[in-house]
């Protein structure tokens, strides 16, 4: 536990540090006579590559400067320097925020913003100048994903440092916000981690004890699962050794879902350690649709749009499951859910879809827990 907390407390000191370095500079650039300017990594499209090494999005060497010499750039100056103080204020406070909240506040200290979006973008700015991601500075989107299964971890957050809980303790599974996700591992009996698109199939789970059955950790994404999840996902794996299963909906959007946990976004370029690139997509494949003879519907246009899209997009170049998986979608034209099992049975999917697909790519989760 102290280990963990001197890490935070490293972590923490190194963020307030960086936002302080660019407060500094602005006063020194204005003490020297200057207009105030930052250069940044540029997130445009043509400065975003797919890095084998890591297997993920990175930025690449063009970047874009703000200068308060230009009018236009004035107002979004002005904008990325109070996020940064905003941001300052609840690291070294220790409080944390939602992306909502940073909006609204930016009323009391009468710095405005068009909407939620040209904030969020500033939010974002600063990740990008700073390196750091907004949840280093206590900002969290709304909590929507879940976790359950036997696995003790011991809180760091104010107020309840050195307290732990079993994550069992709550038969809905617990929520994956601040505490969580800052918490430190203890022990687990899980060998795996299964992350699943869907809340209602969750439940199931839960309600079908395949954390005991699996001796697995189960994750609600609750539809593309949040950052601050494929973080999580991520240290699990990492610092467990637990390999990752993914069950998604059989459709592109699904494939999708389950491909940004294990590549990353292009949106999120400009961080690191938000993919987990040994998880394993297990389903819901569209050759399943297929062999399980599942109930569909049929892909309209944008799906299909999307299909050609996902073939050229390099993270899915280099596995013949996904390229095969595509083109089948594409012949069959048809796509399904995961909860077209329940056609054999509310217990199906557990009793005998899960075990084949666990033991079919059994192989490909590279992780083994830490003893």
């Amino acid at each position: 536990m102290a280990q963990k907390k001197a890490k935070i407390t490293e972590k923490k000191q190194e963020v307030l540090n960086r936002l302080k370095n660019f407060g500094k500079d602005i006063y020194d650039q204005l003490d020297q006579g200057q207009f105030p300017a930052v250069a940044m990594p540029s997130r445009s499209t043509e400065n975003i590559t797919y890095d084998e090494s890591v297997r993920q999005y990175v930025l690449g060497e063009k970047s874009v400067g703000r200068s308060t010499r230009n009018i236009r750039h004035i107002k979004p100056f002005t904008q990325l320097a109070w996020v940064a103080l905003f941001s300052n204020e609840l690291t070294s406070q220790r409080k944390t925020s939602t992306l909502r909240d940073v909006y609204y506040s930016a009323q009391a200290y009468e710095m405005t913003f068009q909407d939620q979006q040209e904030s969020n973008n500033i939010i974002t700015d600063l990740e990008t100048l700073t390196g750091f991601a907004r949840e280093d500075f206590n900002i969290f989107p709304e909590e929507r994903s879940a976790i359950f299964g036997d696995i003790d971890v011991g809180y760091t957050v104010p107020g309840y440092e050195g307290k732990t809980v079993n994550l069992t303790s709550h038969p809905d599974g617990v929520l994956i916000g601040p505490a969580i996700t800052s918490a430190e591992f203890i022990k687990t009996s899980a060998d795996k981690v299964i992350a699943i698109e869907k809340g209602a199939l969750f439940t199931r789970f839960i309600e079908e004890n395949v954390h005991n059955k699996h001796k697995s950790l189960l994750i609600s994404c609750g539809g593309q699962a949040p950052r601050q999840t494929r973080s999580f996902i991520r240290r699990l794996h990492d610092e467990l050794g637990l390999p990752v299963y993914i069950l998604t909906d059989g459709d592109p959007w699904g494939m999708h879902i389950a491909q940004v946990i294990i590549s990353g976004s292009a949106n999120a370029a400009h961080l690191r350690d938000l993919n987990t690139p040994d998880a394993v997509w297990s389903g819901v494949w569209a050759s399943d649709i297929i062999d399980y003879k599942l109930p569909t519907d049929p892909l309209d246009e944008v799906d299909i749009k999307r299909l050609y899209e996902l073939q050229k997009d390099p993270r899915y170049q280099n596995d013949p499951v996904w390229q095969r998986e595509i083109k089948v979608f594409l012949k069959i034209k048809r796509k399904t859910e995961l909860e077209a099992f329940s056609r054999y049975g509310l217990t199906y999917i557990v009793d005998e879809y899960l075990p084949k697909k666990l033991e079919q790519k059994a192989k490909a989760g590279k992780g083994t827990k830490k003893k």
